[in-house]
């Protein structure tokens, strides 16, 4: 049997919540904020922490949801008959407010409750021909306040090592809520490299967290060439980098060639298999197969 990721719940727990706010954040990305009652027993543990998102689809009446059994969930969200079937979908927790007790009470009523309230960050992925791709970002260009959602906590995946002395986060724009979670929960001295790519100018933004750590961003002006593929020009940075010490923690995410090859050049400079975090979150020649299907 599989290990279970050290921060990775081992009963996860489904969420419902509605949408409060939709806003474009940047030219390149949503942010979507829902809020519910039961957010107030979300267990929020900062870094890159993510969840299964299922989303209802404009044909639904209601959200229908998988039964969730420990760790069990796939093959009864697969039961669902088609027709009612939720879009499922990874995302990353951009931020996370808990509940609180209002204290203006020109704003609310004496001794009410302020909900929980979380926000995600969706990337609008466009096809050559400038149209919005796939469920998720059109759910969430549409957004509108009272739409239900759920989500299916799944824990943090970052998990770097006591003795880590510095880190390297490289990641494409899919990548960027997991850059800015992870940056906002370092310790204040920690060192390090993030190599961000975006989409356009306009999708760079101020990431707070430890100064010791340089963010890089690397903008992919799309305009340029629609069929440029994104996490390329992160991929081409970071095999510029030429050492790191022993101790470092590498964190690279998001096209799956970017992460592949961006952990054959970490490896090739020497750093334990154990102290490396990749995965792609999706593949470039899969989308373009999806386009002219």
């Amino acid at each position: 049997m599989p290990k279970l990721p050290r921060l990775q719940p081992a009963d996860p727990r489904l969420f419902r919540a509605q949408v409060v706010a939709s806003r474009r954040l940047t030219p390149s990305m949503q942010r979507v904020t829902v809020s519910s009652a039961e957010l107030a027993e979300f267990d929020y543990l900062g870094f890159d922490h993510w969840f299964r998102l299922f989303l209802q689809l404009p044909h639904h009446d209601e959200l229908f949801l998988p039964a969730v059994e420990g760790r069990k969930w796939w093959q009864n969200y697969l039961d669902i008959p088609e027709e009612r079937r939720p879009h499922c979908a990874n995302y990353t927790v951009a931020a996370f407010r808990p509940a609180a007790e209002a204290d203006d009470a020109a704003d609310r009523a004496d001794g009410e409750r302020i909900p929980a309230e979380l926000d995600i960050d969706f990337v609008l992925h466009r096809s050559a021909a400038g149209e919005l791709e796939g469920g998720a970002a059109i759910w969430a260009d549409a957004a509108q306040p009272g739409d239900n959602m759920a989500f299916l906590d799944q824990g943090a995946l970052y998990d770097q090592p006591d003795d880590t002395t510095e880190v390297l986060i490289v990641a494409d724009e899919t990548g960027l809520p997991g850059t800015a979670g992870i940056l906002a929960s370092l310790p204040v001295d920690a060192t390090g490299l993030v190599l961000q790519e975006v989409a356009t100018r306009g999708d760079v933004r101020e990431l707070p967290g430890p100064v010791g750590v340089e963010r890089r961003w690397i903008v992919r002006d799309e305009s340029a060439d629609p069929r440029a593929t994104p996490g390329q020009a992160a991929l081409a940075e970071l095999l510029r980098v030429e050492g790191l010490a022993d101790t470092a923690y590498a964190y690279l995410v998001g096209e799956s060639d970017l992460a592949t090859s961006g952990r054959r050049h970490v490896r090739r400079l020497g750093l334990d298999k154990e102290r490396i975090f990749f995965s792609g979150y999706w593949r470039q020649e899969r989308r373009r197969q999806l386009q002219t299907a």
